[in-house]
């Protein structure tokens, strides 16, 4: 029987893939090459966490780079780029990098024990905290109507750029629930999708019922879920010869509310810092 990995099973295939990949690559690129490396069966990458929007692999990937990026190993941009620093290239073997990440908890614990505020050092750019608010989010769409989340949609892909977007539900539809139109500078393209409030996975059955309605009547296909796709689903929406379909998981559909500010709002929180400098040149 499989085992899933740990998130210290992970660090060192993090940073190869990296290496390989030209020294950067995105979140859902090392989580492939991740299925490839540790040779990971669509059973164990699919496997959710708890029940929000990700799978237990990502949730554990995501720690792994965090602690990574702790030890100063890689870098990451706000688009969720992972890029390998100098001293990640450095590091020769999987033992090497787990000495430094136990050394580096380590040294925080300690740091915590002398700070009169725990917080400036316990916390840190821990990117698996964003799934918090993701669970919490999705949690929350489950609870709406089907018309509901049809509309929610809508709205989404009216705010990404679409046009003459409309919601129709019909029985019988082929599994379309709406339709719009996407105009790319002088292009048009007529896009149909689906729309459904998925726990688990949309299989690869699903995809080709969905394909099936779209034939004749649109350009593209697009499926939105609160779920995931399994592997084999992912591979039926880019087969060749067919209607190409694109693929909305909950993760996603979280970071679009996000972006559009749609049943989400982003606080910054201000942090004053003393500068001692100062003083001393009065």
């Amino acid at each position: 029987m499989e085992r899933m990995p740990t998130y210290e099973t992970l660090l060192w295939p993090t940073l190869k893939i990296l290496e390989s990949s030209g020294g950067s690559a995105s979140i859902q690129e090392i989580l492939k090459q991740l299925s490839i490396y540790l040779n990971l069966p669509d059973s164990i990458m699919k496997t959710p966490h708890g029940e929000g929007p990700q799978s237990e692999v990502a949730y554990r990937a995501a720690w792994a780079r965090t602690h990574l990026k702790l030890v100063g190993s890689v870098t990451n941009s706000e688009r969720g780029v992972w890029t390998v620093s100098k001293a990640g290239r450095e590091i020769n073997s999987e033992q090497d990098i787990k000495d430094l990440i136990r050394q580096m908890r380590v040294d925080r614990y300690k740091a915590r024990q002398r700070s009169s505020n725990p917080d400036d050092v316990e916390h840190g750019d821990l990117e698996s905290d964003a799934y918090n608010w993701k669970e919490r989010l999705l949690a929350v769409i489950r609870k709406i109507e089907p018309d509901a989340f049809e509309r929610l949609c809508q709205r989404v892909l009216r705010e990404a750029g679409f046009v003459m977007v409309e919601v129709t539900g019909r029985s019988g539809d082929g599994g379309i629930d709406g339709a719009g139109v996407l105009r790319v500078n002088l292009l048009s393209f007529h896009v149909r999708f689906q729309c459904k409030r998925y726990k688990g996975t949309v299989g690869a059955g699903q995809i080709r019922d969905f394909r099936g309605g779209l034939i004749g009547r649109a350009d593209k296909g697009l499926f939105i879920t609160t779920g995931n796709f399994t592997t084999a689903a992912e591979q039926e929406a880019v087969r060749d010869g067919a209607t190409a379909i694109d693929l909305v998981d909950g993760d996603q559909l979280c970071d679009l509310l996000k972006r559009y500010g749609l049943g989400t709002s982003t606080e910054t929180v201000e942090r004053v810092n003393v500068v001692e400098s100062f003083f001393e040149d009065l």
